[in-house]
């Protein structure tokens, strides 16, 4: 895929350049490289958040690339959990609601069966003594978790994962990685990240992005 933006005065710059990967199941990827070399465009064509200029985009083998935006949400509604640097909670809803939103438009679940999920999404993230407390009681860590329970709420086959320690202290990032980490057994998880101990430490694979190129794929 390729993806360029132009500046308001008229300049180009080539934020992925003719990148070529595929990822599978049970990878979990670190994107490695300097503010600017395309890791958050790239995780963004790939979440649907944005759209290349040319090239293709194979999901489980049928090319996405000219999809409505009515087709992605149905996609990212089934099949994509994002977790991002600023968590993204709605301040003034509980813990359990913040999760909750991400099942407002999946089919299928009664009352009980919904309730059940979330709270057991919420016991895997060790939240759930914290159910009725707003963003605002938590930590930073604690907030990060309530992001990764919202994401995992819907099981997707994939989670896409912006930065999620950059606010967080070593300590606690430490814990949130390993949380995403466990993830990637049963699906793919691939995180943006400027922290090479992250990636050295975590990852089953690094690909590290220089300029919209891959310039290493470990």
């Amino acid at each position: 895929v390729e993806k360029v933006y132009e500046t308001k005065e008229g300049r180009r710059i080539v934020a992925l350049n003719k990148v070529t990967t595929s990822f599978k199941r049970g990878e979990f990827v670190a994107i490695v490289g300097k503010s600017g070399s395309g890791k958050s465009t790239l995780i963004n064509i790939l979440g649907g958040l944005d759209i290349p200029d040319a090239g293709d985009y194979f999901l489980e083998g049928n090319n996405i690339i000219k999809i409505n935006e009515g087709q992605w949400d149905a996609i990212r509604n089934e099949k994509i959990g994002f977790i991002f640097q600023e968590y993204h909670l709605i301040e003034y809803l509980s813990v359990y609601k913040n999760v909750e939103i991400a099942l407002k438009y999946q089919k299928g679940l009664n009352k009980k069966a919904r309730e059940a999920k979330i709270r057991q999404i919420l016991d895997e993230v060790g939240l759930i003594d914290h159910i009725h407390k707003t963003p605002g009681q938590l930590s930073g860590g604690q907030r990060q978790r309530v992001a990764i329970a919202r994401a995992l709420v819907k099981d997707p086959a994939i989670i896409l994962a912006d930065e999620p320690t950059g606010a967080l202290d070593y300590k606690t990032s430490e814990s949130v990685i390993e949380l995403i980490k466990g993830l990637s057994k049963e699906r793919l998880v691939i995180v943006v990240t400027h922290d090479r101990g992250i990636a050295n430490n975590h990852a089953t694979r690094i690909i590290e992005l220089t300029e919209g190129q891959f310039t290493s794929d470990l």
